[in-house]
C-alpha cells in the first residue's frame, strides 16, 4: 500500500500530493517544498535537494538513513528517492492527479456528441500527454521515456 500526504510550498502559494513508495519513507523525510515562485531562492544541495520543471523538495537526509538503512534502500539520494518513487509527485507532476481527471473528463463528454472523435481522442491523449510533459521538462516524463 502507497500513501499520498499533500503539503504547501515554502511561500504557500501551492501544495503538490507526494507519493510514498510501499510506505518505506514517512512524509518526515520532506523537510521544504519550494514552487517554481520561492524556488528561485534556493541554493541547490543535490545532497537534500531534488529539482524537477522549477520545484524543488528539500529531503532530511538524516531520517532517510535512519529509517531506510543501506539494507533497504542501498543507494541513497535525493535523485534515487524521487525518480524510484520512494517520495514523489502523485502523478507526473504536482497537481496531475486533478488535471488528468479534467482532461479524460473533457474527452468522454465527445463520447455522446461525437463518438468517432472520442474514439480517436482518447487512442492519442495518454501519449500526447506523455510528449507534451516530456517537452515542458517534468522530471517523471522524462524519465517514462
Amino acid at each position: 500500500m502507497c500513501m499520498a500526504h499533500e503539503m504547501r510550498c515554502f511561500c504557500g502559494a501551492r501544495s503538490a500530493s507526494l507519493h510514498f513508495r510501499d510506505n518505506i519513507l514517512p512524509e518526515q523525510v520532506v523537510t521544504m517544498l519550494y514552487c517554481p515562485v520561492c524556488s528561485g531562492g534556493v541554493t541547490m544541495d543535490s545532497l537534500r535537494m531534488v529539482a524537477d520543471n522549477g520545484w524543488v523538495i528539500q529531503f532530511n537526509m538524516e531520517v532517510v538513513n535512519a529509517v531506510a538503512p543501506g539494507k533497504v534502500l542501498p543507494s541513497v539520494s535525493p535523485a534515487v528517492i524521487f525518480d524510484e518513487g520512494y517520495c514523489t509527485w502523485s502523478g507526473m507532476y504536482p497537481g496531475d492527479a486533478s488535471d488528468s481527471i479534467r482532461e479524460r473528463e473533457a474527452i468522454t463528454a465527445l463520447a455522446k456528441t461525437y463518438p468517432k472523435a472520442y474514439i480517436l481522442k482518447l487512442k492519442t491523449w495518454a501519449n500526447d500527454r506523455m510528449a507534451r510533459l516530456r517537452d515542458e521538462g517534468w522530471r517523471k516524463a522524462k524519465n517514462a521515456a
